[in-house]
């Protein structure tokens, strides 16, 4: 039977220890999985929705981007998924009654566990200027208040668009042909905060800001390095495939600060030997590098490619290199000056066990190097990722079986919303598509990526903000600067499922429309509609939700765009969007970079007039929003005409298909770079250099959350129970630092400005545990540490927050 949601915030001073896992999954997963879902849902209605989840003819999880096999199970989910959809198909409702009966300022004061496990929202709710309540609102009313406020605005450029990555590809595309049609770029969305430098090292290196490895390659790969990510909790399906892969011979290499019980072994739950013979050994080697070090792993494992050819020779792939890649020369010799104590001051790690790894690699017949945020949340996290490239090039690993790069997504469509368009900087060829599809001008010049709209909000230089799912101040860095800024914006819109912090620190008048979920119904126009999200490996397929919606007030994301958009353009083509075109940046994903002519010209869009079917001139979109809103196959029928890759697209996606976008490296080893080949790099080594009484923090997620939804108070692999602020630290730097284990302390981040002044910042009440990572290196949980991560301390390029790279100082509570 499911219970009522909690009444009172996790109690910290619970909080205990018990010894680390070291397996994944198993029978403890489906009974804790079985659990949260009976207490959320319900038996009967668990069933009924567990069964459908990832199923052709079901919903996609709302969870993770890993991608499924053609032939499914019949249980086609994992442990935090099946969290992930309970939360979402919950019986537990927010509705008009409950924000009578709390405050703002109460709603403050409680954790984000505690908001987040309170329910469905149900009606739209308004919170005006001054007032201490929300009040309901009706749907025309609110959606009448936010096209006047965009209306009223002096310049675009004061809006800014927020998307997650849970957004479907249909209300994506709407979503970004109204923030244009209005005449901005100001698409910030989580992937500047995950896997941005992943795009940006990617699109430089091989033309393509996306993996280049199928689920199929997964299997027949040879050797699997997994660097920075922890499949145990932030992708458990994951394990399935390292499993086959493990039974079909591959070698898995485990790279990261702390050792997960995931990479260990896998009980899998659907197998007699996963449930009564102790499961899969996974990592045949566990490499436990300092934080920061793997540019220096990986070259390291350059080097000794390069050694092993000089010396003995048949190690390079020579054919694909002189055909498909330039740049080589410059990286042997950079490689060839580059000194084994360098490397080893970098990693922590010995020559030999760097080599080791390097041997594995020599032997191997097809690599896939696997990562994820451990590896894009530093200063230097691009050319990290350059040379995880570089190393794949030497030998062929690209456009072959068993072989590639692999950046692991983490929400549910986050690589199908940025296919989509939804981005800050857009290529010249996307935005020439749009404009031609839709008879308007679209903005060129570029937006705010996620740290810059911050700092807009900061400067008081936005003055509305909206969100398409996702929790915005819990999941960006800087918490105290970020609440700072929205509280200065004048008109702040969630579209949202479940309450969450960023529906409690708001702008001067604050909006909530709920939306539904995957796991809900969606009839439209007279007929149930169904959405298309793509997985971390540029696979396409369709999702319908079968639940009743939790309230009969609630709207499709897709429907709250049309609507909108139907109110902000109108039938006379009203917008605040009077700016020229400007010139456009190159999009990662599909679309030929700007040549080197055009950077150096700063071309415009071409100088024509854009006209309507009636000859009148116009500047913002043409489309019917009201037939958009009633049948969301129009919609996909604009995208294949915007897009490449979507040729035929509901045929494709019919009967549970999957469409599987193109990609050139993986399918013709065609690059689109510069120079029309994959490129090796030189990048000079960084790592950081941590200062005497100071550790480097990392934050991360405990197996009890996803993202910033906090399902339960446990992290059960590392052995952490009944709480979150704890902070891991190695148990020799505890002695030295003149601490001892369970000491409650603040957690003080030191930021040196590039001027040379620190800027510090503060958490409180931290009780630290002794655990298994490096000397110098310590861990805690996010958003909880999200205050400590500077705002302008970003990686190189991407602009990614540096949340895996923090200074501290632990300071003993009075």
């Amino acid at each position: 039977m499911a219970t009522k949601p909690p009444t009172t915030d996790i109690d910290e001073a619970r909080v205990h220890v018990s010894r680390p896992k070291k397996s994944a999954v198993g029978v403890p997963a489906v009974l804790h999985a079985l659990e949260i879902a009976n207490e959320q849902m319900g038996v009967a209605r668990s069933v009924q929705t567990l069964m459908r989840v990832n199923q052709k003819d079901g919903f996609d999880c709302p969870g993770c981007a890993w991608p499924e096999e053609d032939k499914r199970h019949i249980a086609e989910f994992c442990e935090n998924g099946a969290k992930a959809v309970a939360e979402e198909a919950t019986l537990r409702r927010v509705g008009p009654d409950f924000f009578a009966a709390h405050s703002l300022d109460e709603l403050r004061a409680h954790d984000d566990w505690w908001l987040g496990q309170q329910g469905r929202l149900t009606h739209p709710m308004l919170l005006d200027e001054g007032e201490t309540h929300y009040r309901p609102i009706t749907w025309d009313a609110a959606l009448a208040l936010v096209a006047d406020e965009l209306k009223a605005l002096d310049d675009p450029d004061q809006a800014v668009f927020y998307t997650s990555g849970r957004t479907s590809n249909e209300a994506a595309f709407l979503y970004q042909l109204l923030v244009r049609g209005i005449g901005t770029n100001n698409l910030p969305d989580c992937s500047n905060m995950c896997h941005e430098s992943s795009g940006s090292a990617l699109t430089e290196t091989i033309g393509i800001g996306k993996g280049t490895v199928s689920i199929e390659d997964v299997h027949e790969a040879d050797l699997l390095i997994v660097a920075g990510q922890n499949p145990g909790t932030n992708h458990p399906r994951m394990l399935s495939a390292l499993e086959k892969a493990k039974q079909r011979g591959a070698t898995i290499i485990a790279v990261n600060p702390l050792p997960e019980a995931g990479l260990m072994r896998f009980e899998n739950p659907q197998t007699v030997r996963g449930v009564a013979f102790g499961g899969t050994k996974l990592a045949d080697e566990f490499v436990q590098i300092r934080l920061g070090g793997d540019q220096a792993l990986f070259q390291a494992i350059g080097k000794h490619l390069l050694e092993a050819e000089a010396s003995d020779g048949g190690v390079l792939d020579h054919a694909f290199i002189a055909e498909h890649t330039s740049g080589f020369d410059a990286y042997r010799q950079a490689m060839t000056d580059a000194a084994w104590r360098d490397l080893v001051a970098a990693t922590g790690l010995p020559e030999k066990a760097l080599r080791r790894v390097g041997e594995a690699v020599r032997t191997s017949k097809a690599t896939i190097v696997c990562w994820a945020m451990g590896l894009t949340q530093h200063k230097h996290s691009v050319p990290t990722l350059r040379e995880i490239v570089n190393v794949l090039l030497l030998q062929g690993n690209i456009g072959r079986a068993g072989a590639g790069v692999c950046p692991v997504r983490g929400h549910s469509n986050v690589q199908g919303d940025r296919t989509v368009g939804i981005y800050e900087k857009p290529s010249t060829a996307f935005l020439d598509a749009l404009d031609a599809e839709f008879g308007f001008a679209a903005p060129r010049e570029h937006g705010y990526d996620t740290v810059q709209a911050i700092r807009a909000m900061r400067d008081g230089q936005v003055r509305f903000f909206m969100s398409m799912g996702g929790n915005f101040v819990s999941a960006t860095p800087d918490t105290a600067v970020v609440e700072t800024g929205m509280a200065r914006v004048g008109l702040t819109v969630h579209v949202s499922t479940k309450l969450n912090r960023s529906h409690v620190v708001t702008g001067r008048r604050a909006l909530i429309l709920p939306t539904l979920g995957r796991t809900d119904r969606d009839r439209r126009g007279g007929r149930e509609q169904r959405v298309t999200v793509e997985d971390s490996m540029g696979a396409v397929h369709s999702s319908r939700g079968r639940l009743a919606p939790p309230s009969e007030e609630l709207l499709s994301e897709v429907a709250i765009v049309a609507r909108l958009s139907a109110l902000v353009f109108g039938a006379g083509g009203d917008s605040p969007a009077d700016a020229p075109a400007k010139h456009a940046g190159d999009h990662e994903l599909g679309y030929p970079e700007r040549t080197p002519a055009e950077e150096a010209d700063g071309a415009d869009a071409p100088g024509i007039t854009l006209r309507d079917s009636v000859g009148k001139a116009t500047n913002v979109p043409q489309a019917d929003w009201a037939a958009l809103e009633a049948d969301y196959a129009l919609i996909r029928s604009h995208i294949e005409r915007v897009v490449p890759g979507f040729d035929d697209y509901e045929e494709r996606i019919d009967k549970g298909r999957t469409l599987h976008l193109p990609n050139g490296p993986r399918d013709a080893r065609r690059f689109a770079t510069a120079d029309g080949k994959a490129r090796f790099t030189v990048n000079a080594l960084e790592y950081p250099v941590i200062p005497r009484g100071r550790l480097l923090l990392q934050t991360l997620r405990s197996h009890d959350q996803y993202n910033t939804t906090i399902y339960g108070k446990d992290d059960r692999y590392r052995g952490i129970h009944g709480g979150r602020r704890v902070v891991l630290v190695n148990a020799k730097d505890i002695v030295s630092l003149a601490f001892a284990e369970n000491d409650v302390v603040d957690l003080v981040s030191e930021w040196t400005r590039p001027d040379g002044t620190i800027e510090e910042r503060r958490a409180e009440e931290f009780r630290i545990v002794a655990y298994r990572t490096p000397r110098g290196n310590a861990a805690a949980y996010y958003p909880e540490t999200n205050v400590l991560v500077p705002l302008d301390s970003v990686a190189d390029v991407s602009g990614t927050p540096t949340s895996k790279s923090v200074i501290v100082r632990l300071e003993r509570r009075a």
